[in-house]
């Protein structure tokens, strides 16, 4: 399996690393524009390498370079500083991904590659990199509201004094602002979210889960203010969405996929099955009133900010 990851930079870096420690990829070939980076970055990647999992990890900066790639990791572009949005970086990004995709789709396989997308604001920028590279849609996948959802299970575990993996609940719609947090499908183990408080005893009002939804939209603002990036999260969502591929594990993710048509194509992350074809199934959760109305209206401003820019 020969992966290729596009644009070295903080992301683009921890991705490298934690792709290289999943040990189901043979090669690894790091794309920058500066190739004293990139080169850089794949003699210490190589070095680390030696005391794991045997991996074939190149330097190029020709897109000649990742010819033969199974799998297309784009992670280029503006990072989000402290206090902007990721909308802020709406035309940046969108310059950058219409140069990357093009020049992606002229050394590989059309007929078998799949890309995953990074870069921010990831929806609009899952759905141009779908029209440019003219891929089934299922083939283009952003990581969407994956670390959202681990961020959800992460507080909400720590709120239930539980295993993160005993919690099932899903951010859904935009990996941005505008997300959905489903209150509603949530359970903890095999029993509903609120049942489980009951038997448990413990107070989950509103106002606590108006704070959840809060803390999980504002995760990434408050590490990058300390911090001045994330990088560990989506490098191992980035990871994991690869296994799934590389394994074909059919398991549920809740990644960004375009789905629709004309003015009602929109690309927002949902429970979708991931195996080996990318995207083969997308889940309907059930939802509240309010919560469905909320994934609506994140689908019209993931809309809206594609088409100031296609």
């Amino acid at each position: 399996m020969k992966i290729a990851i596009i644009g070295i930079g903080t992301v683009g870096s921890a991705v490298a690393t934690a792709v290289k420690n999943t040990g189901f990829v043979h090669e690894i070939v790091l794309f920058d524009r500066d190739g004293v980076r990139a080169r850089a970055a794949a003699e210490d990647l190589g070095h680390a390498a030696s005391f794991g999992f045997d991996v074939k990890i190149s330097a190029v900066s020709n897109y000649r370079g990742i010819r033969g790639s199974d799998i297309v990791i784009i992670a280029a572009g503006a990072n989000q500083k402290p206090g902007e949005t990721r909308m802020d970086l709406l035309n940046k990004n969108a310059e950058v991904i219409k140069d990357i995709i093009p020049r992606v789709m002229s050394n590989v396989d059309a007929k078998k590659v799949k890309i995953i997308i990074l870069t921010n604001p990831l929806d609009v920028m899952v759905m141009l990199a779908t029209k440019l590279s003219k891929l089934p849609s299922g083939r283009v996948i952003g990581t969407g509201t994956m670390l959202d959802t681990a961020r959800l299970r992460t507080i909400l575990a720590r709120q239930l004094d539980v295993s993160t993996q005993s919690i099932n609940a899903y951010v859904l719609g935009e990996h941005g602002d505008s997300s959905v947090v489903d209150w509603t499908s949530a359970t903890v183990g095999a029993v509903a979210l609120d049942d489980f408080c009951k038997q448990m005893k413990i107070s989950l009002p509103a106002t606590t889960r108006n704070t959840i939804e809060h803390r999980v939209r504002n995760a990434a603002y408050e590490i990058i203010r300390g911090r001045g990036a994330t990088w560990d999260g989506i490098g191992a969502a980035a990871a994991d969405l690869l296994r799934c591929l590389i394994n074909d594990e059919h398991r549920i993710l809740t990644v960004s996929s375009v789905s629709g048509a004309g003015n009602e194509m929109v690309a927002m992350s949902l429970p979708r099955i991931v195996g080996a074809n990318g995207v083969v199934a997308t889940l309907k959760p059930k939802l509240s009133a309010t919560e469905s109305a909320g994934l609506r209206r994140s689908g019209k401003v993931i809309r809206k900010n594609y088409d100031t820019i296609s």
